[in-house]
C-alpha cells in the first residue's frame, strides 16, 4: 500500500511541475494557492457534470434513488478506508496494507447484499398479497340503464 501511495504521489508531483512549467511558460506567475484554485476547481467542476448526467439518468431508473445513495456510500467507504489505512501509517497504529482497505470495502458489499436481498424479498412478498388495482369507470356514463 505505501508503494501504491508513494507511486501515486510522484504522479501528482509530476502533473504539478508540469502545470508549473507550462504557467510559467504563458507568464501567467501563478502562486500555489492559485494553481490549486484553478486546478482542484476544474477538476471538481468535471466530476460534477459526470456525476449529475449519471445521478439524472440513475434517478429515472426503478431503484434510481437507492443506486445513487449505494454510488454515495460506496465512494464515502472508499475515502474512509483508505483514510483509515493512511492514518494507520502515520500513527504507526495497526499496518497500513492495501488488502485492509479492500477487505473492509467488501465487508460494506457484503452488508449491503444482504439488506438487498431482504428488501427483494420483501418487494415479492408484497407483490403476492397486493390486490389488483380497480379499474375505473369513465367520468359521465352510468351503468343504470335508461327506461
Amino acid at each position: 500500500m505505501r508503494e501504491a501511495i508513494i507511486s501515486i504521489v510522484e504522479v501528482i508531483n509530476n502533473f504539478h511541475d508540469v502545470v508549473i512549467e507550462v504557467t510559467d511558460g504563458l507568464g501567467l506567475n501563478l502562486t500555489d494557492k492559485d494553481l490549486h484554485f484553478w486546478v482542484m476547481g476544474i477538476i471538481g467542476m468535471l466530476v460534477f457534470f459526470f456525476v449529475y448526467a449519471v445521478s439524472k439518468a440513475a434517478a429515472k431508473m426503478p431503484f434510481g434513488i437507492a443506486g445513487l445513495s449505494f454510488m454515495y456510500t460506496l465512494t464515502f467507504m472508499f475515502v474512509l478506508v483508505f483514510a483509515i489505512e493512511i492514518q494507520q501509517a502515520i500513527t504507526q497504529r495497526g499496518n497500513m496494507e492495501f488488502a485492509d482497505a479492500i477487505i473492509g470495502l467488501w465487508g460494506f458489499l457484503a452488508f449491503f447484499l444482504i439488506y438487498a436481498s431482504i428488501i427483494g424479498v420483501f418487494l415479492v412478498l408484497r407483490s403476492f398479497f397486493k390486490k389488483p388495482p380497480k379499474k375505473k369507470r369513465s367520468p359521465g356514463r352510468t351503468t343504470r340503464s335508461s327506461h
